[in-house]
């Protein structure tokens, strides 16, 4: 065997090479992928199972927050109801937080239940004017946004998206309920004299919607 060809049979083929080159290049793939691999306890802060927005938790941490601030704030109906007549604008400035929609006012009404339908129970309040009509949502649909605007500090801003933001909306109106309701049949209350606080959105100064976050019957 001459000396070229030992060579030809020792020398590693071209196909040879490529396997060993990949080899290599695999190894060191998986290397970097293992350096910037963060292992995640399950349960742990970094699970992003546990970042995610609960509705339920939500409502349920922001209500009594919320009750609060409203209770503290609330005008007595009649006090209000002369300063919306006044000058409505700076009524809602006055009392209110604003919203796009108008300002979210509390509230605070003594009076009798009256009429039931669709989910609210009007009041006859005493010292409004009998032309301004006041009903309270009583359930079991509770609609609207006003529990959570009532305080200026929950923005649209702190969630991810406008559905995000609805649900929190409503979250907090289904913790009112659970809170609020949880030992009244608002079949039963028609006739029955009641202290409400609660806020309402001041659009129609004679016609008042009212989201409740304390109910007493007497």
């Amino acid at each position: 065997m001459t000396t070229q060809s030992a060579h030809a049979v020792s020398a590693p083929g071209k196909g040879n090479l490529k396997i060993v080159i990949g080899a290599v290049v695999a190894v060191a793939v998986i290397g970097a992928i293992a350096f910037d691999t963060k292992v995640v306890k399950i349960g742990s802060d970094g699970d992003v199972r546990q970042q995610a927005f609960s509705p339920e938790s939500f409502g349920a941490e922001k209500f009594p927050a919320i009750q609060a601030d409203v209770v503290k704030r609330a005008v007595p109906a009649a006090e209000l109801a002369t300063a919306i007549a006044a000058d409505k604008k700076a009524a809602g400035e006055k009392y209110g937080v604003a919203t796009t929609t108008g300002p979210v006012i509390p509230v605070t009404l003594t009076g009798t239940f009256s009429t039931r339908k669709s989910n609210t129970n009007e009041m006859k309040i005493d010292g409004l004017p009998p032309e301004t009509v006041v009903r309270v949502q009583t359930g079991p649909a509770v609609n609207g946004t006003d529990l959570r605007d009532a305080t200026g500090a929950i923005e649209f801003g702190q969630f991810t998206n406008q559905i995000q933001y609805q649900d929190a909306g409503s979250a907090i109106n289904n913790e009112m309920k659970k809170t609020v309701f949880g030992g009244i049949d608002p079949e039963q209350l028609d006739g029955k004299t009641a202290t409400v606080v609660g806020v309402f959105k001041l659009i129609n100064p004679k016609n008042w919607l009212v989201t409740p976050v304390k109910v007493d019957v007497k």
